[in-house]
This record gives C-alpha cells, sequence and structure tokens, in this order.
C-alpha cells in the first residue's frame, strides 16, 4: 500500500511521464518555432493579402501540412499525457481514497472541509473535459472519489516540462503560492492579512503556500469540483497545515459581506465565461475588507502582445484542445473587468516574471483603513 497521500508514479511511470514531457516541449518550442518561421518567410510572403487578425491568419496556415503535423502531434501528445497519469492512478486510487479517508477522520491538525450537495456547477467545467481530462475536473466512480484531482496533480511537473520550465532542481509543490505571495507584500507591502481566500484551489498545493507565507492568517481554499476539494483537504492535512476547503462557485459564494484580507487565484479565470469573469470579480469587491487586496495569476496570451502565428496556435487550442475560454480571456481588459466591479482606480493588470515563466496579474485593492 503507498504510505503517503499523492501522486506517486514508480521508475516506468517516471520514465514514461517524462518521454510525455519531453516530446510535449519538442513539439511546443522545436516544431512551433519552425512552424512560425515558415509562417513569416514562405506562408506570409506567398499571400495575396497579409492577413488582419487570426482568423485570417488560421486560413492561410491550415492547409500547410507542418501546422497540420503540429496539430496533430498537440493534440496526440495530450492523449499520451491523460492515459501515461492515468496508469500511475488505476495502480494507486484505492489506496490514496483509503488514506484520503484516513486523514479525514483523523483531522489531527486543525483543518477541515464542506462539501455542497446544492452546488450546480457551470458551464464550461459542467460540460467541458478541460485539458482534455477524461470525465471532467468533477467525474465520480466511487465514494469519496478523488480520483479527477489525483490525475490533474500528475500533470504538474510534466507540464513544467512542456513549458521549458524543467531546468535545475524542481520546485517546491507551491512554488507559484509562494510566488503570488511574494507579489502581495510587492502591491500591498502594509498589508498583514487575518484571512486569504484562494479561488479555484484545485489539488490545494498552492494554496498552503498562503498559510506557510501568512501563518496568522485563517486560509480559505474553494473549488466548484468535489473531487479536488477531497484532495486538497487530505494533501493540507498530511502536510500537517491547517486550512478550510469548501466546494462553492467563485462568483457566489456563501460568505459574509467583508469576509477576507486577500483573495487569490492561479490560472483559473481562463477556465471560466465572459459572465462568470464579472460575476467573480463583483464576488471579489463583496469579500474584501477595507485596506484589503485582490491579486490573481493567469496566462500572459493577450493579443496585443503575441504575434499572429502564437494567436492562432491558441486558437486551435480553444477548438480542439479543451480550452474553451484561453482566448476569450486573453481579450478582455482585466482592469477595467475589475474597476467595473467596484475597485475604480484601484483596479490594476500588469506582468511579472518568474524564472523563465511571465504571467498576467490583475485585481485591485479596496480604499479603506488597513487590514
Amino acid at each position: 500500500m503507498t504510505q503517503t497521500f499523492g501522486f506517486h508514479p514508480n521508475h516506468d511511470e517516471t520514465a514514461r511521464l517524462a518521454f510525455v514531457g519531453s516530446l510535449k516541449k519538442y513539439i511546443n518550442f522545436k516544431i512551433e518555432g519552425v512552424l512560425g518561421q515558415v509562417f513569416e518567410t514562405q506562408i506570409l510572403p506567398a499571400a495575396e493579402q497579409p492577413p488582419q487578425d487570426c482568423k485570417q491568419a488560421a486560413e492561410l496556415l491550415e492547409p500547410h501540412e507542418l501546422y497540420q503535423l503540429w496539430g496533430s502531434l498537440t493534440f496526440h501528445s495530450q492523449n499520451l499525457m491523460w492515459d501515461a497519469v492515468q496508469a500511475t492512478t488505476d495502480r494507486t486510487i484505492d489506496d490514496q481514497v483509503t488514506i484520503f479517508q484516513q486523514v479525514s477522520s483523523a483531522a489531527d491538525n486543525g483543518g477541515t472541509m464542506e462539501l455542497s450537495d446544492t452546488l450546480v456547477v457551470k458551464a464550461p467545467v459542467a460540460t467541458t473535459e478541460i485539458h482534455r481530462q477524461p470525465g471532467g475536473y468533477w467525474r465520480e466512480q466511487r465514494s469519496d472519489d478523488i480520483e479527477a484531482a489525483l490525475n490533474y496533480s500528475g500533470t504538474v511537473e510534466l507540464y513544467r516540462i512542456a513549458k521549458g520550465m524543467a531546468a535545475g532542481e524542481r520546485p517546491a509543490s507551491d512554488a507559484i503560492g509562494n510566488f503570488v505571495a511574494a507579489m502581495a507584500r510587492k502591491y500591498a507591502p502594509d498589508l498583514e492579512p487575518f484571512s486569504v481566500l484562494d479561488i479555484g484551489c484545485g489539488t490545494g498545493e498552492q494554496t498552503l503556500a498562503y498559510k506557510r507565507q501568512f501563518p496568522d492568517a485563517e486560509v480559505t481554499g474553494i473549488d466548484c469540483a468535489r473531487p479536488f476539494i477531497r484532495f486538497a483537504h487530505a494533501h493540507a492535512e498530511s502536510e500537517g497545515v491547517p486550512a478550510l476547503f469548501a466546494e462553492m462557485d467563485a462568483g457566489d459564494t456563501s460568505f459574509p459581506d467583508e469576509s477576507f484580507d486577500l483573495i487569490v487565484s492561479i490560472i483559473m479565470f481562463h477556465e471560466t465565461t465572459k459572465a462568470q469573469v464579472g460575476d467573480i470579480a463583483r464576488e471579489c469587491w463583496r469579500l474584501l475588507r477595507p485596506g484589503g487586496l485582490v491579486l490573481h495569476l493567469d496566462v500572459p496570451y493577450q493579443p496585443d502582445r503575441i504575434p499572429l502565428i502564437k494567436q492562432v496556435t491558441n486558437d486551435w487550442q480553444v477548438r480542439h484542445n479543451g480550452e474553451p475560454f484561453w482566448t476569450g480571456f486573453a481579450a478582455l481588459n482585466m482592469e477595467q473587468e475589475f474597476a467595473d466591479a467596484g475597485f475604480g482606480e484601484n483596479a490594476f493588470a500588469r506582468y511579472e516574471a518568474v524564472g523563465p515563466a511571465e504571467y498576467l496579474f490583475f485585481g485591485g485593492r479596496k480604499p479603506g483603513g488597513a487590514a
């Protein structure tokens, strides 16, 4: 029996995952890089008129064999990824559910979990296999199921390889949460939060960073996917970090007004919809205490920052790879969205880098006394 909670591939499974990660990296950098060169040096010069937008550029690219190869490899490498993590999950799921049940019943570390039988999961999470994860985020096949979250957790290192961020020592599991906490200190150096809310917390690995960085704060993570809330709770208890994890809609929570000093999320908004962006932004304003900070991190693929070829490949991800709101999110003015939600001139949107990666940060501060 696996003795610790989490995703634990054996030797052969680890090798398979590393291969898939390297394959995805080759597709993302080598093949897509050559495709970009072909677009600039062959396709554009041969066009009767230069493309004015992503749609026109896609019409030029779609007949080309290299673009078709890139799309086929990208699609099938995603299949390989989910097949690879599923092998580990199939081998360990029974043990992992047992560990979840044991740590949840013990509740030794002060954490809690709240599930909702009345929550209505909305599109696209309810209607789309996000990232083409089989069954989606909230599939349940057994009592106390955590399978969807266990599979998702297995992709984290693989994606790091695929995005070219695997050089050097493997980062801590809460590294991005630590980065967000550091940015919170940068944007609000006077803020010492007593309560932190992580929306769309997923597996909860990043949520724990906020408790470690702000040990006096009460930390809460919410998500609409029940298997992920179970996983997050068991992970926190296994790590000895007290936190509350609750199954909720980020745009319509049950928390009282002005409940939190710091509200954060990581790579969540591009998995929502235009309407949900407004709902969540307004809910952030409602839940934030005067003097508090809202700070969200998401993808930096706004059209004015990337070439047409990248806009086309991103649009392909929307249509074929389980990213229904990727380009829709990128087209939004997130500073304006949060200004309209109540933050006004205190809303912001800017870019920050960590290592080789760059992210869009957006949110705002609520005027008033120190939190």
